[in-house]
């Protein structure tokens, strides 16, 4: 875990607001403290989750979209620092493992622009250098017999939580996408908008249920990739559920999950598929954060539920007043998670 920039109990202390007769996460969560190796220590823990931050959003510049996602892990972990600890939901049950180190290939992206041919190859070949860390830092976690709950960044990391899982396990695993978008588009290089179909192609991802498609925002092209691949690709729209009145949320969110619940699968959940999160791709119409609570709780009960995934939040988008509410949604799912897969 080279690239690993460890989160230390110092660091924990700062964040955590104290407050006489009260216990926050911050004070119980438990971090790995120096010189100790991070494997052997999360075997050994008795604790299930491990939190991850990618504070990147080089996949996203790769895909033409707006940079900010990069600052939904600081405004993330400052917000589950200070939950509760009660008996609903135990900060002992977390390791907070840290952030992976993606600063040089940020850097790097600074000096680029999209809409030069070449730069957008670069930028690709960023991302395919992120992909690695994160597939390692996900392998080694799901190895060592723990639950990764991954925070920030764009969509692209799909690919590498996938791709570690996989080889954790030792075969492909499902996964199903709480999105506004397919994210399956062309192999063009590596990007946020091409994660999944990166993996199936590669042979880490068996079968992907995309929840909430927007039927605005999905190619022709990759309708017909799903209606070819119906035992492996499968789809609703978020208009057949909540405009149109032809399905039911709940029975949507049985029927996804009889289609992907044989394997082990993790949960992808992009911000953007909510009205008015700031993200590279905002919208005004979508599903509810309580509807996304429900998807969470209902996904992350099955034996089968591998890891969470939590990205294109973009805080640094929002208002500076509202910027750090992106943080305590994410500190809502994140529990929301962990009670139910408990």
């Amino acid at each position: 875990m080279e690239k690993l920039l460890p989160f230390t109990m110092k660091d924990l202390a700062k964040i955590t607001n104290h407050r006489s007769g009260e216990i926050k996460f911050g004070e119980k969560m438990i971090t790995i403290a120096s010189g100790v190796d991070p494997i052997s220590f999360l075997i050994k823990s008795e604790a299930k989750y491990v939190l991850v931050g990618i504070p990147e959003d080089v996949g996203i510049q790769a895909n033409s979209g707006r940079p900010g996602a990069a600052s939904a892990w600081k405004t993330a972990i400052n917000s589950i620092a200070n939950i509760q600890h009660n008996r609903f939901c135990k900060g002992n049950q977390i390791i907070v493992l840290g952030e992976i180190d993606v600063q040089e290939e940020m850097e790097d992206a600074k000096k680029l622009d999209f809409k030069n041919i070449d730069d957008r190859l670069k930028l690709s070949q960023l991302v395919a250098k992120i992909d690695k860390e994160v597939s390692h830092i996900i392998f080694s976690i799901i190895k060592a017999g723990k639950t990764p709950i991954i925070i920030g960044g764009g969509q692209n990391n799909a690919y590498g939580n996938i791709k570690g899982a996989a080889l954790a396990k030792g075969k492909p695993i499902n996964s199903i996408n709480f999105d506004a978008h397919s994210d399956f588009r062309i192999l063009e290089g590596r990007h946020s908008g091409n994660g999944f179909s990166y993996a199936y192609n590669e042979g880490f991802l068996k079968k992907y249920f995309i929840f909430g498609l927007h039927e605005n925002y999905v190619s022709k092209s990759v309708l017909d990739l799903i209606k070819k691949t119906e035992d492996r690709l499968r789809y609703n729209t978020y208009d057949s559920i909540k405009i149109r009145s032809e399905k039911n949320f709940s029975q949507e969110m049985i029927a996804a999950h009889e289609f992907i619940k044989t394997d082990s699968y993790g949960i992808e959940i992009d911000l953007d598929a909510i009205p008015n999160i700031a993200s590279s791709a905002m919208t005004l119409s979508g599903f509810s954060i309580e509807e996304l609570r429900q998807f969470i709780a209902y996904f992350g009960k099955h034996k089968n539920a591998t890891y969470l995934h939590i990205c294109e939040g973009a805080p640094d988008l929002d208002a500076d007043k509202n910027n750090h509410l992106i943080g305590q949604l994410i500190g809502y799912l994140v529990t929301d998670f962990i009670k139910s897969n408990q």
